[in-house]
């Protein structure tokens, strides 16, 4: 019967948002594993994706450190938060995690209003990033709680964005209608003279503006009411006209409208594209450059089988999220799949046409969001636990079916 389990699991996991960072996702999944198949050999790949976790997972995977800061929060509050300096051949690269400055999970529940939370604390970040005398940046998008189209990070790094009178905006992506000039003569000179790269880890799928905007696809997500929804499409649209008129001269020609990435975290790809960061899908940024220490597509050629996990797998999913990043090198190695997932939202069937064999719920039963997030761990582990036992019954049954076969 062993002969036909795997014998060799890799594990390649998101963070669950508000919950669990990749790495904690990646430990209860092997941990729930072993508990079927204690011999079992299991790999691990935490996969940042720009979310929260990013700068702790590349932190940990080429040896960094990280380094804790105090920044202005979503809301205007201070909130405690870090950029990672990395080690090994990624010495020199800081990693700027936007979710640990301006974050959903920093927002309050009560204050959840995408017009008024502000990016201003990404900036401090980067800013903090380029005294510390980084050679490079890399900026990971992710899990936002703002919609203000990076102008609050402008500001954090010396920008002006003024009004039609010349006066500096309040935060918040509600005051973009107004906005009539980008004044970047005060932007820091190590973004002004264009000598430490900045290169943005994000989903290229999100647009600035039009129908499939930032701010029609993920305002409501983020508490925008159906008139928000509409102010903050409008303001994204006088945003880009005016960033495609005053950004620095090596970002001429940006399409800041509909380019690729330009609405991740809220617009924040178009107003760091403003000043010259290059807008990178994630995988690109994470995987293939190396900066994550490890090497997936190696590692999936000698699994038998891969787990990748999620907080909720949708109709989202495929639009550049980690599992449908994990199916799609898996599939072209002959790696089956399963997925494990928070919650399975509206579409999710339709991840198995992108290569994810099987899904499956964490959750045994019904319960509140807050119980969930709250035993998040332990429902992973328990989840693993299952799915190892349905593979050993799978291999029970595949073996008894042999023995018929061969005495038939």
């Amino acid at each position: 019967m062993n002969t036909v389990l795997p014998r060799s699991v890799l594990i390649a996991p998101s963070g669950f948002k508000e919950s669990l960072d990749a790495n904690e996702v990646a430990r209860a999944i092997s941990a729930g594993a072993r508990r079927v198949v204690p011999g079992l050999t299991v790999v691990t790949a935490p996969i940042a994706d720009g979310g929260e976790g990013t700068a702790r997972t590349l932190a940990e995977a080429t040896g960094g450190t990280i380094v804790p800061l105090t920044v202005v929060g979503p809301v205007g509050q201070e909130v405690d938060s870090h950029i990672a300096l990395l080690g090994g051949q990624a010495e020199g690269t800081a990693v700027v995690e936007m979710a640990a400055a301006a974050g959903l999970r920093l927002v309050p529940r009560d204050q959840r209003d995408p017009g008024a939370t502000t990016t201003y604390g990404v900036g401090q970040l980067i800013a903090a990033a380029l005294d510390a005398g980084a050679k490079r940046i890399l900026v990971g998008c992710g899990d936002s709680g703002t919609s203000d189209g990076g102008a609050g990070a402008l500001q954090a790094l010396g920008a002006r964005v003024l009004d039609s009178e010349g006066r500096d905006l309040p935060w918040g992506g509600s005051h973009l209608g107004r906005v009539a000039r980008l004044d970047l003569s005060g932007l820091h000179p190590a973004l002004r003279d264009g000598r430490v790269p900045v290169v943005l880890a994000l989903n290229p799928h999100n647009l600035l503006t039009g129908e499939r905007g930032v701010a029609r696809v993920f305002g409501p997500q983020k508490g925008a009411t159906p008139e928000q929804v509409e102010e903050l499409s409008a303001g994204f649209e006088t945003w880009a006209s005016v960033l495609s008129r005053d950004c620095l001269e090596a970002a001429r020609g940006t399409d800041f409208h509909t380019g690729a990435g330009t609405g991740a975290s809220g617009g924040l790809g178009a107003g760091l594209a403003a000043v010259g960061a290059r807008l990178t899908p994630r995988f690109e940024a994470l995987l293939d450059s190396g900066l994550a220490g490890v090497d997936l597509d190696a590692l999936v050629q000698e699994a038998d089988l891969v787990v990748t996990a999620e907080g909720a797998i949708d109709f989202q999913t495929p639009r550049g999220k980690v599992p449908a990043e994990v199916a799609r090198r898996a599939a072209a190695r002959g790696v089956p799949v399963v997925g494990l997932a928070g919650t399975l939202g509206r579409g999710w069937r339709d991840v198995t046409d992108i290569g994810v064999d099987a899904v499956a719920s964490i959750m045994p039963g019904p319960m509140t969001l807050a119980e969930a997030v709250d035993g998040a761990e332990s429902l992973l582990a328990d989840a693993a636990e299952r799915l190892m036992r349905s593979l050993v019954l799978g291999a029970a049954v595949a073996e008894r079916s042999a023995q018929r076969a061969r005495t038939a």
